[in-house]
């Protein structure tokens, strides 16, 4: 079995994969394109976290690959439609590094609430400008979160436990933690919150979703603050604000284009503005949270490699599997579920079915279990041996 992880994964990871007797190699940067095409050709899974992208002109050259784990919380820089159709089981580590991500908001809070980056500039200068002016106490204030799952609801807690009242927006049913309480809409939440702070996907509905309007349509002198992703917030609209002080401050995390490397060279039209705090997508960076994510983010490529356990995974069935003793459990991606031969061909395999928009699972000798959904079924009927 061949393991490629890419991207500075926690050494923990590696160890983990190599005492199941697998060759492991791990890299510290980011693969482009043409030689990630190069590298995945040969190996069985594939480690990395956000920078590299695994398209599908890149599965095309994957000849062995049966699993991709994301070190990391979002999926979006996968083909994830592209594995389900090769039968490529997506793992994620969703939760691994919520409370890091939420500490920094916190923080994030309070000092551009105080107006510490400006005092620490000044003092760096030798300028000694002692105010209250522009100072304030978060208690009392109102945290808007939009996005209110792992991390925003963590943020919810930390932030209460201040003295914050808060108030979140989310397009999915969500239970509001202790005196927390549902907007009706994103317009509600923005004229309502001192501050807003993101936790939301990548997605077509969310990119660009803060941008002119729905700064203007926040409380003049409140704070913006997005450790999501990049492209949820645009940036010229944001300098606009800040300029014209209708914003008092804003900290961004994470950005539309970032380097693939550490180094100079990085650009942001958000430089040197007041009031700004701008950090190299390093939230979920702690030591603490990279080494959970690398324990369990390779625990459950471990788990389907060498078991079949699927439980996690983004585009398969939830299946959580009793080990083989030695033996080989195979995924049998099927092309019609009324093609019969499928089942004949590999009597004792598990049977992942393409239905209308969703995913079936055949178990040997129980027949279909319910089903998950998922907007691209399979269409390859090739099988995918694991469990070795």
């Amino acid at each position: 079995m061949k393991v490629l992880l890419l991207e500075k994964i926690h050494p923990a990871a590696s160890r983990i994969l190599r005492a199941e007797g697998w060759s492991v190699v791990s890299e510290s940067k980011s693969f482009a394109q043409d030689d990630l095409k190069k590298a995945i050709r040969k190996i069985n899974a594939l480690g990395i976290r956000s920078k590299t992208e695994v398209t599908s002109s890149v599965l095309d050259q994957a000849e062995a690959l049966e699993c991709i784990t994301c070190f990391c919380i979002g999926s979006d820089q996968i083909d994830i439609g592209a594995c389900t159709e090769r039968g490529i089981a997506v793992f994620h580590a969703p939760y691994s590094n919520t409370r890091s991500v939420s500490e920094l908001v916190i923080g994030q809070i309070v000092m551009l609430m105080r107006g510490i980056m400006d005092a620490n500039a000044n003092m760096h200068q030798g300028i000694w400008r002692k105010f209250a002016a522009h100072a304030n106490e978060v208690r009392g204030k109102t945290l808007g979160i939009i996005g209110y799952g792992h991390i925003g609801s963590q943020v919810s807690i930390l932030a209460e436990a201040l003295g914050l009242e808060v108030i979140f927006y989310d397009i999915r049913e969500a239970l509001a933690l202790g005196n927390a309480r549902r907007a009706r809409s994103l317009k509600e939440l923005l004229g309502a919150s001192d501050i807003v702070t993101l936790h939301v996907p990548d997605t077509e509905s969310t990119r660009g979703m803060i941008g002119g309007p729905e700064m203007r349509a926040m409380k003049k002198g409140s704070f913006l603050i997005n450790t999501s992703r990049g492209k949820v917030v645009k940036l010229e609209p944001l300098k606009d604000a800040l300029l014209k002080k209708h914003l008092r401050g804003a900290a961004i995390d994470v950005f539309p284009h970032e380097p693939g490397a550490n180094g100079p060279g990085w650009e942001c039209s958000l430089r040197g503005l007041p009031n700004v705090i701008l950090t190299p997508h390093i939230a979920g960076n702690t030591k603490e949270a990279q080494r959970e994510i690398g324990l369990s983010a390779s625990e459950k490529m471990r788990k389907f490699l060498r078991k079949g356990t699927t439980t996690g995974s983004l585009n398969f069935p939830q299946l959580e599997l009793p080990p083989l003793d030695g033996r080989r459990r195979l995924y049998q991606p099927a092309t019609d579920p009324r093609d019969a031969a499928d089942y004949a061909r590999w009597p004792d395999a598990i049977h992942l079915l393409a239905l209308p928009g969703a995913v079936a699972v055949r178990l040997p000798g129980l027949g279909a279990v319910p089903r998950r959904r998922h907007s691209d079924p399979w269409r390859s009927g090739r099988a995918v041996r694991v469990g070795r």
